[in-house]
């Protein structure tokens, strides 16, 4: 923050001042105020040093309170929490949403405020129900819209009776004189509205609505863009929804290809809801992005690490931590866990979940005890997952799968590709699935490898037709639980979606997520010499 010679000088004057004198502090605040225009960062700080005196000296003297308020104006639109306590300022304090739930809150206003300020990208919130998760960021997207009225923002949730909601809230923070937007954005109007679109337009004469509400169901192309936020907001519905692999799965992609399509580039992200499941939409994000700074995951549980209820708010409001131990006692941990603490359990039947796998950060052991290296290959034409995991066997026994192939692109996709990883970790065998035209892939595998000037062990055979798939995977599951991958820090986008795929597994009902497992059963087969290469005789040159 660069700061002019003469401001500072100038501030620094003052501050010598006796700063609980009404007349000296006013003078300050005024001081800040004044080169605003020139030291735009530091009159904030200045004026936010202003108000948390002020705010101490309200009991000497009441002027002290029209100055915190004035400082509360002048640093509204620029912080969210100053504008929340602007906002509320003239509301009976039994009415207030933010002060009586401050001190649990604070966290998610500063991670909204980092959100607004481009230090992250995307931020998800997890909170148990009715603890004012939505009331909050409804909140913050009023905030942002006052900012930035000509840009469109779009909010989602599982229906259309949530999404009504949403745009209820949102326009009452605006035009209900009960809060105080006009004096925090006196030039934002509302340009139009409609409850039947669900729309808002605030001084915006672009083709898309300063805010938008929609639920994923709903029809949104060329109707809505986001712009500046896309904010999704409990797009499960409810605990059967929850509970049914598929159902989280078209979830997910109605998210990707409903919702994402409808971003423009530099649009930030806000995703709200309580935790119901390892692999609703939140949750399939915090697993492909939990390392990346510009991703953010916020989870607030009911009770704390010394079982006191973390949302037991002032007035009375909120839940108190024998409401909580009440619902703990009635409910499985399962239960428990995902709604209330935000750590959703394993769904029944998960075979291999991420905490249970064995991991390695990318260093191996030593060179010279290395067996050899192989790499199977579960081929796919398009539309399902080819998976080439490669392992390196030790002396020990230990296997250490240090790469993988998971693509479902076509066989000029993956092809390629294969045979780059073959030739960067050149295994002494290579083995084919045959199925489905596998001996082909392989064989044209093999002629690329010779033609670079490699050559290994290539097979390939047919799955037993005497076993099935899941029973292949069930069969083998010990073997790959012993099996060592790569941490999630050390994973490229491959290895990571070859992991979620794995981890993803179910032993019951329907199976979308097999081929990971399906390719790792087969290196477990092959290691223990289960599997049958495909043999062609041909004549003994002379």
């Amino acid at each position: 923050m660069a700061i002019s010679i003469k401001n500072a000088k100038l501030i620094d004057t003052i501050k010598k001042l006796d700063l609980t004198k009404f007349s000296n502090l006013d003078l300050l605040f005024e001081t800040a105020r004044k080169i605003q225009d020139e030291d735009n960062d530091y009159s904030m700080v200045v004026a936010n040093a202003v108000k948390n005196r002020a705010s101490k000296l309200v009991v000497k003297d009441k002027n002290f309170y029209g100055l915190y308020t004035k400082c509360l104006l002048f640093r509204a639109p620029y912080f969210f929490e100053d504008y929340l306590l602007y906002m509320e300022k003239d509301r009976e304090v039994l009415k207030q949403f933010y002060m009586p739930r401050r001190r649990t809150l604070k966290i998610v206003v500063d991670d909204l405020q980092d959100l607004e300020d481009g230090i992250i990208k995307f931020l998800g919130v997890s909170m148990p129900s009715r603890t004012g998760k939505s009331t909050l960021c409804i909140f913050f997207m009023s905030w942002v819209m006052g900012r930035n009225p000509d840009k469109a923002n779009l909010m989602s949730g599982h229906s259309d009776k949530l999404t009504k909601g949403f745009y209820k809230e949102a326009f009452n923070f605006i035009e209900n004189t009960e809060y105080n937007f006009a004096d925090i954005f006196p030039t934002v109007k509302v340009e139009s509205k409609s409850a039947d679109d669900e729309s808002v337009n605030l001084n915006s004469k672009t083709r898309f609505p300063t805010l938008t509400c929609r639920s994923i169901d709903g029809t949104l192309t060329g109707a809505v863009e986001a712009e500046n936020y896309l904010y999704c907001d409990d797009l499960i519905r409810d605990r059967t929804e929850s509970l049914n692999p598929q159902r989280l799965e078209d979830k997910y992609q109605s998210y990707l290809n409903v919702l994402v399509d409808r971003k423009k580039d530099g649009c930030k992200e806000l995703m709200v809801g309580t935790r119901w499941n390892l692999f609703d939409p939140l949750g399939r994000i915090e697993r492909d992005y939990c390392n990346n700074p510009l991703y953010r995951f916020r989870k607030l549980p009911a009770l704390d690490e010394n079982e006191q209820s973390n949302f037991c708010y002032d007035y009375n409001k909120g839940f108190s931590t024998a409401y909580y131990l009440d619902i703990k006692h009635r409910l499985d941990n399962n239960e428990w866990m995902s709604k209330y603490q935000q750590s959703p359990y394993l769904r029944e039947g998960l075979l291999f979940p991420e905490e249970q796998l064995k991991t390695f950060n990318g260093t191996l052991p030593d060179e010279s005890a290395l067996v050899r290296k192989v790499a199977i290959c579960d081929v796919s034409w398009g539309g399902d997952f080819l998976s080439m995991p490669f392992a390196y066997i030790y002396q020990d026994g230990s296997v250490y799968i240090v790469d993988a192939v998971f693509n479902n692109g076509d066989k000029d996709t993956t092809r390629p590709i294969v045979v780059g990883k073959t030739l960067h970790h050149r295994p002494n065998q290579e083995h084919f699935e045959a199925n489905n035209g596998g001996h082909e892939y392989a064989d044209r595998v093999d002629g690329e490898l010779q033609l670079a000037g490699y050559t290994c062990s290539v097979t390939s055979a047919m799955a037993p037709s005497n076993v099935s798939k899941i029973s292949r995977i069930v069969q083998y599951q010990t073997d790959i639980r012993s099996y060592y991958y790569l941490d999630a820090t050390h994973r490229d986008k491959d290895y990571r979606d070859f992991i979620n795929n794995l981890t993803m597994f179910v032993q019951i009902g329907k199976n979308d997520h097999d081929d990971a497992a399906d390719s790792l059963a087969q290196l477990a087969a092959f290691l223990e010499g289960g599997m049958i290469a495909k043999c062609e005789p041909f004549r003994r040159p002379c």
